[in-house]
């Protein structure tokens, strides 16, 4: 097996590997589970998206273009100003 995404949450682990299995490339999630041993805390580090050494060059390509989609929502959400809410008097 070769690590094909190190994943910042789990969301983001299940996406890629969702992605990869609808494309018919079979993918794991390491470290899943680890994320209730350390209870609120990041899980930095802890979750990768595993799939076949066979499939690791297939994957590359999809693993990608969803890493990309997810950077792209990030800034979008970090442009968002949440914070400044404006309330009727």
């Amino acid at each position: 097996m070769r690590i094909a995404y190190r994943a910042e949450s789990l969301i983001d682990a299940h996406l890629v590997k969702d992605a990869l299995e609808r494309a018919e490339i079979p993918a794991f999630i390491a470290g899943e589970f680890l994320t209730g041993a350390v209870g609120q805390l990041p899980a930095r580090d802890f979750l990768a998206v595993m799939v076949p050494e066979a499939a690791a060059e297939a994957a590359e390509g999809i693993v990608r273009a969803i890493d990309a989609q997810l950077a792209e929502a990030r800034a979008a959400a970090a442009d968002d100003d949440f914070g400044a809410v404006t309330l009727p008097a």
